[in-house]
């Protein structure tokens, strides 16, 4: 797998790169990998004192230049200092909230969606005002593909064309929806607005992240993986309604994730990528998940369905090569929540 480390577009035009969203499970990690392989890494976040926290912790120990800039989605401009001079946007910053505090539709719009937009395109606005990003690099979310066609069957392999109907949210409002609505409008607007701008857009979308975390808390899509354990009330039909919308629970590694974002700047066969891009490690049916999460019977996850295969294949045609399986995922993801006092070593 490339690395990014030669021969790569930032090497070739050295210059800075800006992280939104740096405290966040793939962003902290994202900062990290950066600083690893020698980026200069300007890295926003609402809030200073936690990115200082993992500066300290974890951002120093691995070397590299990293500057910390304030920037809130919800302030236009606020991220105009820290995209200055820089040529590429890693955008990661979002919201993780999977319940709306209405299910009126036109408050969801008003309040919610707008407000998405409206932050989306403050981040984008920034890239323009900068005149140096040439290439945006977007974390959507699995949640914006479904395996269901036209008739509500499923289909046996997702790719990037797999988006969801929106209307069908709307109509039948499936647990986590407002989230894959505010996914669905944030990745429109940032792609709409780039290409108006002549700014290079790409959007990944990774499958259930999980694995190990730097951030003090754990991550909201590791609770969601582990709900059948926790028997999580709020976050367990969320799973089960991933599970009903793409016919399998498809687990990415955070450093995979991770290292494809990076990828998609870094490696020369990427110079003509764009567009959406899958990132999946492998797929499961419930029962595979059940295994991997448990010793015990869960009665609820016993499916032993042929998963539908949530394909990578536009990636690895590139030369991306995913290095971990859903065992080491899984596996990963317990022991921190376990180091963390999240699980205790038999909960499972």
């Amino acid at each position: 797998m490339t690395d990014g480390s030669a021969n790569s577009l930032l090497w070739e035009s050295p210059s800075a790169v800006c992280v939104t969203g740096s405290t966040g499970y793939i962003g902290s990690w994202l900062v990290r990998s950066l600083l690893q392989r020698g980026y200069v890494v300007h890295a926003t976040a609402r809030d200073l004192w936690k990115a200082a926290q993992l500066q300290e912790s974890v951002w120093e120990c691995v070397g590299g230049e990293l500057k910390l800039f304030r920037a809130d989605m919800d302030e236009e401009g606020s991220y105009d200092e820290a995209m200055q001079g820089c040529t590429f946007v890693f955008h990661v910053a979002a919201c993780m909230d999977f319940h709306a505090p209405s299910v009126d539709n036109d408050y969801v719009r008003r309040e919610v969606l707008r407000a998405v937009v409206r932050g989306t395109l403050n981040v984008m606005k920034s890239c323009r005002r900068a005149g140096s990003v040439k290439r945006v690099v977007f974390t959507s979310s699995i949640s914006t593909a479904t395996a269901r066609d036209s008739l509500g069957e499923l289909k046996p392999h997702v790719d990037e064309s797999s988006v969801v109907d929106v209307d069908s949210i709307w109509l039948h409002k499936p647990p986590g929806w407002v989230y894959v609505l505010s996914k669905v409008a944030a990745e429109n607007a940032a792609l709409r607005f780039a290409k108006d701008n002549g700014i290079e857009f790409i959007s990944v979308v990774p499958t259930t992240v999980a694995g190990p975390f730097l951030t003090p808390h754990v991550p909201a899509s590791i609770r969601v993986l582990l709900s059948p354990i926790t028997n999580d009330p709020e976050l367990l039909p969320i799973i089960q309604a991933v599970y009903a919308r793409l016919g399998s629970i498809s687990l990415v590694h955070v450093e995979d994730v991770v290292s494809a974002i990076i990828f998609l700047v870094a490696a020369p066969q990427a110079v003509a990528a764009e567009g959406r891009f899958l990132c999946s490690g492998e797929s499961c049916n419930l029962a595979c998940l059940a295994r991997l999460l448990s010793h015990k019977a869960l009665p609820l996850f016993s499916d032993e369905s042929l998963p539908v295969v949530i394909s990578s294949k536009k990636l690895t045609d590139l030369g991306f090569e995913f290095k971990h399986k859903a065992s080491v995922i899984v596996r990963d993801a317990k022991e921190g929540c376990i180091q963390a006092g999240f699980l205790s070593n038999d909960s499972s």
